[in-house]
């Protein structure tokens, strides 16, 4: 099979694409699969129970380089995040990203002044149900 390559001229070396997936353990797992589903608008792609005592949920699209990975076990503590643990999605127009502010009046969903100015300017920010900051932005 052929492997794409990145050159990296900084460095004079050939990089290897990665696949990407964030992993998080919560204590809400119903309730943070419901919101990077119904008002993220991610795709549930797959989920497991009692693996080694950890259940779980894939979030994401299908055919993407990356996808989020939801666990909980009987272990699980409440998740800490700090003002500036954010999950940033892109969207491609203006449009989409008024579709994404209605979806989030709908629901009732506050948005949140982000701490860094970049954001203040560039996105919408959330909190999902455990607190990690969500922003949408158009790319």
């Amino acid at each position: 099979m052929f492997r794409h390559y990145i050159l990296d001229t900084h460095h004079n070396q050939y990089l290897i694409p990665l696949k990407f997936r964030y992993a998080r353990h919560t204590i809400n797992l119903n309730k943070i699969e419901e919101f990077y589903t119904e008002i993220v608008g991610l795709q549930r792609l797959g989920g497991f129970t009692q693996h080694a005592q950890y259940d779980g949920v894939f979030l994401g699209f299908k055919d993407a380089d990356w996808h989020l990975e939801l666990t909980t076990s009987p272990d699980a503590t409440p998740a800490q995040f700090e003002e500036d643990d954010i999950l940033v999605f892109y969207v491609d127009t203006d449009e989409e990203l008024t579709a994404i502010k209605s979806r989030l009046a709908q629901n009732q969903i506050q948005t949140i002044q982000p701490k860094n100015p970049y954001w203040q300017q560039n996105g919408i920010m959330i909190a999902d149900p455990d607190g990690c900051r969500v922003v949408f932005a158009v790319r």
